[in-house]
C-alpha cells in the first residue's frame, strides 16, 4: 500500500542551499580575510598555505551552496590568492600551469562541498519521508 504525503506542507525534506550572490559575498570577505590572516602570521610569498585555506573555505561554502556557485567561489578565491598571497602584492599575474592548477583544486573543493551536501542532505530527507526511516520496498 502506498501512503501519499504532501511534502510541500510541514517540514521540508531537504534544506534549501543559500542563494548563490550570498555565497559569492562569503566568498569575498571570507578569502579576503584569509588571505589577510595568513599574510599576517608569515605566510606572505608562501602561497600554499593560502591555497589550503581558501579551499577549506570554497568546501565550506559549497557546504550550502548551489552547484552553479561554484565557478563564482573559486575565481573569487583565486583573485585573492594570486593578487595577495604571492609577490608582488596587489598585482594579478597568470602562469599557465600554476593558476590553472590552483583554480583547479578551488573549483573541486566548491564543487566536493556541494556535492557532500547534496547527498548527506538527500539521505537525511529519504529517511524522513520514508516509515520508520528503511527504505525498503514492500515484496510482491
Amino acid at each position: 500500500m502506498i501512503e501519499w504525503r504532501h511534502l510541500s506542507s510541514g517540514v521540508r525534506p531537504v534544506p534549501q542551499p543559500v542563494a548563490t550572490p550570498v555565497i559569492w559575498v562569503a566568498a569575498f570577505v571570507g578569502a579576503l580575510l584569509l588571505v589577510a590572516a595568513v599574510n599576517f602570521l608569515g605566510g606572505h610569498g608562501r602561497p600554499g598555505f593560502a591555497l589550503i585555506a581558501l579551499s577549506l573555505l570554497a568546501a565550506l561554502l559549497g557546504l550550502c551552496a548551489r552547484f552553479v556557485a561554484a565557478p563564482g567561489t573559486a575565481a573569487l578565491c583565486w583573485l585573492f590568492l594570486n593578487a595577495f598571497a604571492i609577490p608582488p602584492s596587489g598585482e594579478l599575474t597568470w602562469a599557465q600551469g600554476r593558476d590553472t592548477g590552483w583554480l583547479a583544486c578551488l573549483l573541486a573543493a566548491a564543487v566536493a562541498g556541494t556535492a557532500l551536501a547534496r547527498v548527506v542532505n538527500a539521505r537525511a530527507g529519504y529517511r524522513r519521508i520514508t516509515p520508520h526511516g528503511h527504505g525498503t520496498w514492500p515484496s510482491d
